[in-house]
């Protein structure tokens, strides 16, 4: 006789799984295998995770909390897909958050950290002499949670990890297919300047490099593009 499926459980491993599905869900979108606007089928979550529709529910609210994810009524859930406006507050809120962040990280320096930094550094290399673009997205990410997390604030680090993830599906909405999303050269020169303690020039490292990222953008208004159109056919 065919055993019967077990029912998932609420507990007592519930938050456990949540921030499964959370770290699961965001790890997918940070290395670009989850598109903006791809549906998150509660049911397909529930198998994968072996979890009920209670816990992705919550899961998902989360993420929309974050603004990570659109839940739409009588729809479900969907991979946000931020307009211009949002990539540009994005960038905004994060050139105010992140200089503080390199200061405090120098102030927090020593010889474990240089060396987190440096390894990291060094993987982000080898991703990408292999061509390895998942890879390279999420490391990229990841070096700046590295520098918030050697910088002991608990609460930008936990600002900047949802600004990391909607920065991934900006980037991967309006980046100009010809430009890299985030050099290892300019990650080096952060390291560089907090090496020194250097402040003014990890600040300055750091403004250069997201100003560069946000250019590479391209922040087209899809409102103008249709005035644009209604004028030109209209003449």
């Amino acid at each position: 006789m065919a055993a019967k499926p077990r029912p998932k459980s609420d507990a007592p491993d519930a938050s456990d799984r949540v921030s499964r599905i959370r770290e699961g869900v965001t790890a997918a979108i940070l290395e670009h295998r989850l598109l903006p606007g791809t549906k998150l089928g509660e049911d397909e979550i529930g198998e994968i995770y072996g979890a009920s529709r209670t816990l992705v529910r919550t899961a998902l609210q989360q993420l929309a909390h974050e603004g990570i994810v659109n839940i739409e009524k009588n729809r479900g859930a969907f991979v946000a897909r931020p307009t211009p406006a949002d990539a540009r507050q994005v960038f905004e809120a994060r050139r105010l958050i992140e200089p503080t962040i390199v200061d405090l990280a120098i102030e927090a320096m020593s010889p474990a950290w240089l060396d987190r930094l440096q390894q990291h550094l060094s993987e982000e290399r080898e991703a990408e002499l292999r061509g390895d673009a998942r890879a390279s997205v999420r490391l990229s990410g990841e070096f700046h949670k590295l520098v918030a997390e050697m910088s002991g604030h608990t609460i930008y680090l936990g600002f900047l990890k949802e600004l990391i993830a909607r920065s991934s599906l900006i980037i991967l909405l309006y980046r100009r297919h010809d430009t890299p999303a985030c050099g290892t050269d300019h990650h080096a020169g952060i390291v560089a300047a907090i090496r020194k303690r250097d402040k003014q020039a990890a600040r300055r490292e750091m403004l250069s490099h997201l100003d560069e990222i946000e250019a590479e953008l391209f922040l087209k208004d899809p409102v103008a593009d249709e005035l644009r159109l209604a004028d030109v056919l209209g003449a």
